[in-house]
């Protein structure tokens, strides 16, 4: 485990308590510690965009290694991260949803790559489609291979290097 994540301990009862509610743990978690401490959130578009750039590094360890579901799944995460990174910069509708939820749904997902493609421009939208495409047919149904998933992960890349470019600014 990197330096970039820190792991805390939670009893069992209450983490598989979340998880039957379909929750997410890591963004309730986050989302709880932002408001209890007023932290903003323009810092969290950084931090998650650092887990984005994680992601997509062991998605590449695991290309090298010929493993296309795990870099798919990996590939998404990263593709997730830079999605919500960007959506909590602009704090867009869909990231109060998912503030007031305590989650992100997927569909919530798609729908802040639209709006932020439609201003930021369609990076965004390309970055998330290979994502999720290699979510269902990389990871979920395990049709890809190593080499049908190189393009996917160059709009990835892409997204991830804009969304720091802006980001950033």
């Amino acid at each position: 485990m990197g330096e970039d994540v820190v792991l805390i301990e939670l009893p069992r009862a209450i983490y598989d308590r979340i998880k039957d509610l379909g929750l997410d743990i890591e963004d309730l978690l986050t989302y709880s510690i932002i408001k209890a401490a007023g932290l903003d959130p323009g810092e969290l578009a950084k931090a998650r965009l650092e887990l984005a750039e994680k992601y997509l590094r062991e998605a590449k360890e695991y290309v090298a290694k010929g493993d296309a579901a795990q870099a798919s799944e990996k590939a998404y995460k990263a593709t997730e991260e830079a999605v919500k990174a960007l959506a909590e910069k602009y704090n867009i509708p869909e990231f109060q949803q998912a503030l007031k939820e305590g989650r992100w749904f997927t569909h919530y997902l798609q729908k802040a790559s639209n709006r932020l493609a439609s201003t930021l421009g369609n990076w965004v939208a390309a970055g998330w489609a290979a994502g999720y495409a290699l979510h269902v047919w990389g990871f979920h149904e395990g049709k890809l291979s190593v080499e049908d998933i190189t393009s996917y992960l160059k709009l990835i890349e892409d997204l991830i290097a804009n969304a720091r470019r802006v980001i950033e600014t």
